[in-house]
Parts: C-alpha cells; structure tokens; sequence
C-alpha cells in the first residue's frame, strides 16, 4: 500500500506547478489579458459567428493536458470572440457590467489563498472583510447598526434572500400564501416573481401596481390597492419597489412608499441593484430619499461599482430578521458553534449558501487602492452622458424618446415616415447589433418597441456616446434607402 500511496504522490504532483512553471504560466495570463484590455477602445463589442464558441467540443475533456497556450487559444476563439463583449466600452445594451482590474486581482488573491469565507472560525479576516465592505454599502444607504447583509451572485439570489426572510418574519406558513399579497409593478424585475416561485410562495396574490407617466410606482394606487386588499380579508405583506427600473431606469417614490409600507405594517424590498450605489452621489440621494427606512436593499455591486459578473448583495435594516431566516447547525459544525464568539456571526448564517466565493475581497480591493472618489466621478459622468445622449438623440428628425433619465438609462425610438414603426426598430436595433461598432437592446413599453442605451461602463465616455449616435443614423439611413431589409432573422 505504502508503494501505491508514492506512485499516486508522484502522479498527482502536476497539480503543485513549481515556482518557474507557475510564473511561466501567468505571464502568458497576463500578456493574453493585455492584449485583451488594450483592444477594447477599438475592438468588436458583439460578434455573431457560425459555431458560437462550439469549437470548445472539438477539445474534449481527457487523460493527455494541453498546454497554457492552447488553452488560451480555445478561451480567445469560442469563449472572449462570439458574443457580447461585456468589458468594452460600447457596450450600452441591458444593463452593462463592468470588470474593474482591481477586483480581477482580488479574485486571484481570493483564488489563491482559497479563503473560507462562510464560517468566523475558518476565516475570520475574510469573515470581517465581507461585514467590512457590507457595512460601508449599509452606510451609503443610510442604514442602522443593527443591519446584517450578505454578498451574493446577483440581484436574484439577493431578492431570495429578502422574501425568505421577510416570510419569516411574519411567520408565513403555506397555508396562508394564498390570502397573502405581495406589490408590484410592470416595471419589477423578473427576477422578483422567480425567487417568490422559488421561495415556494408561487400562490401567493401578486398585486400590480398602476405607474404614474414616468414609469414610476404611483404612490396612491398602492395606498389604495392595499386598503381594497385589507377589505378583501387578505394580508398585504409585501412591497417591491424599485430605485432604477431596467427598462427606463426609473426611481419610484420611495419616501411616500416607506410611509405606506410603516402605516400598513408591510415588508419593503428595494431593488437597486442597477440604480442604488448612484446613492453615493448628492443627486441619487435626494431621488432615493426614503430609502434608508426600507426592510432590504438588493445592490448589485457588478452594475454600479463596474465589478466582473457575481458580485451581489443585500442590506436588511434588521439583521436579526435575516439570521433567523436562514440560520441552521449540524453536528460536524458543532467546533464553530463551541469556539466562535456570539458576537461573530459567520456569512453562512445570513445566506442560502454555506459554501461560498470570498466575495468580498473583489469590492474591498479596488475600494482601498482607488478610493470612493473615481467611483463617484464615473457615476456622475454616466448621469450626464445618459442626458447628454437624450437631448442629443432629439435633435435627430425621426427619433423620439420615452421619460426624461432618472438615471442612466435612456429610451427611444426612431419613427420612419412610412411603414410601421415597431417593425422598423426592430430591424434598426439588429442592424446596429449585427454591425458589432457598439452594442444596443431593446424592451417593449405600452406596446412601443423602443430601444434603450443603458450607460454605465466605467470605460465607456463622451466618444462613444458621439459615435453611437452616428451609427444610429447611419443604419437609418441604409433602412430607409433599402441597403439593409427590414425582415428577416437573426
């Protein structure tokens, strides 16, 4: 047995490379991420080819390595090509995620070193880093002491959060879901009824509430929504509201909200997981004011704080509501349980997750090596090229556009002079998508097919918003004078 135990020793060493072996294999890393970074400013934001990253399957899993070099090769062909390229500056469709530097170099610290950041007793940095970070976000939102959070892979999973604990705290068993309410808009994200589905609360009544002519919430349609619901014998539990809508980027009103949500004794969620951090500017709070008198504030840290994809979280002003939601032991956990202080309580007692990502050392690293300011410079120039982008837009015969920008999402539309519109932009947003110069998406609004320019790349700038709006005329002009049909597939 011991002379089985060495071979397999001996076989299993190509997975401690040596020092050279690693630094050989990083440098290619980092040149192959060089030459990516510095072909953004010029580079395709949106490819479609003909196998979409299916050379992948030609490579199959098996017994023989490759090399660093092939592998970077596969990566560069069937994964950074086809598609949208989310780390380019003319990326304004959806809503843009980011891709800081810092937080990569964070995730590969956090790689490296393989921090457990679910349990105090395991990691107790990691552990106090994630709190750290998490009570810098509670602050911005004005929230108390008492509040508890935890880093997510996103918005969803965060909206879970929020609903699981907020069932909790009324004490909502499933036999009440059918009488129990839950408000929302034509305007909450889909991701919202998907986690009430998952939360096993898919009988539960879910209310739309009418929008005012900005898309927002209308305040006195709740009030009287819930009143009507109270007479009904059912049990108004829940409000979603809105700071940054995805299709206008419309804030509701949040202030007259909490006020309904304290008389009436409901739960209010906020979703900003695209608007909330533009709370760091004057602006953004004085539009979210009411805010920091919610239940929970879902953020989405990989939108506003341009860190890569996975970076969530959610803020409950009372943290005891989200330990007891979701707080659970096990006999193999009782060394945690016996030698951690009371005081010190563990992520995993916040969250679905036990096993997580150390998520916290993406956000704390680019906070400490840059500072709040450029995050604040950034969000405020987006806000102004979002308005720069709306006026500029109308001074173009044809187009129209939706709500003024709360924040940095603009709506519009070109209406050609003959033919109907919805089918024209349809085809006016596959032709700039098709042309990979800059990228756009589309939503649908009162039956309007409209296209968005959704403006919160930290690389996107004043060029880019100039040059979109070139190439916007362009493909109209190619539309109207018949160089590109109007039908057709993708």
């Amino acid at each position: 047995m011991i002379e089985k135990i060495r071979q397999l020793e001996e076989q299993s060493l190509a997975l401690e490379p040596n020092a050279g072996a690693r630094a050989q294999m990083l440098d290619k890393v980092v040149r192959y991420t060089e030459e990516f970074l510095n072909r953004q400013p010029r580079g395709p934001v949106f490819c479609v080819s003909d196998h979409e990253g299916a050379g992948l399957l030609d490579s199959p899993i098996a017994e023989d390595p490759i090399d660093i070099d092939t592998a970077i090769d596969l990566y560069r062909e069937n994964v950074e090509r086809p598609g949208i390229n989310p780390a380019s500056p003319w990326h304004l469709g959806y809503v843009p995620g980011g891709g800081l530097y810092h937080a990569a170099l964070g995730d590969f610290l956090a790689a490296v070193t393989n921090r457990y950041s679910g349990i105090f007793l395991a990691s107790p940095g990691a552990v106090r880093m994630e709190r750290m970070v998490l009570g810098w976000l509670g602050n911005v939102f004005g929230f108390p002491h008492t509040m508890a959070g935890d880093l997510t892979s996103g918005g969803s999973i965060a909206h879970l959060s929020g609903i699981v604990a907020a069932r909790e705290s009324r004490g909502l068993k499933a036999r009440d879901f059918e009488r129990t309410v839950v408000y929302l808009t034509p305007q909450t994200h889909h991701c919202v009824k998907k986690a009430l589905g998952v939360a096993g609360m898919k009988e539960c009544v879910q209310r739309t509430i009418a929008l005012d002519d900005h898309y927002r919430m209308s305040a006195a349609a709740l009030e009287a929504a819930i009143k009507a619901d109270l007479a009904e014998g059912l049990d108004p539990w829940m409000i979603v509201a809105s700071a940054g809508t995805t299709d206008t980027g419309a804030v509701d009103p949040l202030e007259a909200i909490a006020d309904i949500a304290e008389q009436c004794g409901l739960w209010m969620q906020v979703d900003g997981a695209y608007g909330g951090v533009f709370a760091l500017l004057d602006y953004g709070k004085q539009l979210m004011r009411g805010i920091e008198r919610s239940d929970a504030v879902i953020v989405n840290p990989h939108k506003g704080l341009f860190l890569p994809y996975g970076s969530g979280a959610i803020l409950v002003r009372d943290g005891a509501a989200l330990r007891q939601a979701h707080r659970y032991s096990a006999n193999y956990m009782q060394d945690e349980e016996t030698l951690a202080s009371e005081d010190e309580i563990s992520p995993a007692d916040l969250s679905p997750e036990l096993t997580r990502h150390f998520r916290g050392l993406r956000l704390w690293l680019p906070l400490k090596l840059l500072g709040v300011a450029p995050f604040r410079a950034a969000l405020e120039e987006k806000l102004l090229l979002a308005r720069y982008f709306y006026e500029r837009i109308q001074e173009i015969d044809g187009f129209e556009v939706g709500p003024y920008p709360d924040l940095s999402i603009v709506a519009f539309r070109y209406v050609p002079k003959h033919g109907d519109a919805n089918a024209f932009n349809q085809a006016l947003v596959l032709a700039v998508q098709r042309d990979g110069r800059t990228f756009l998406s589309s939503t649908n609004i009162d039956g309007a097919f409209m296209l968005r320019v959704a403006v919160l790349s930290f690389r996107t700038h004043l060029e880019q918003i100039d040059r979109t709006v070139e190439i916007l005329q362009e493909k109209v002009r190619e539309l109207e004078s018949g160089q590109i049909a109007t039908g057709g597939a993708r």
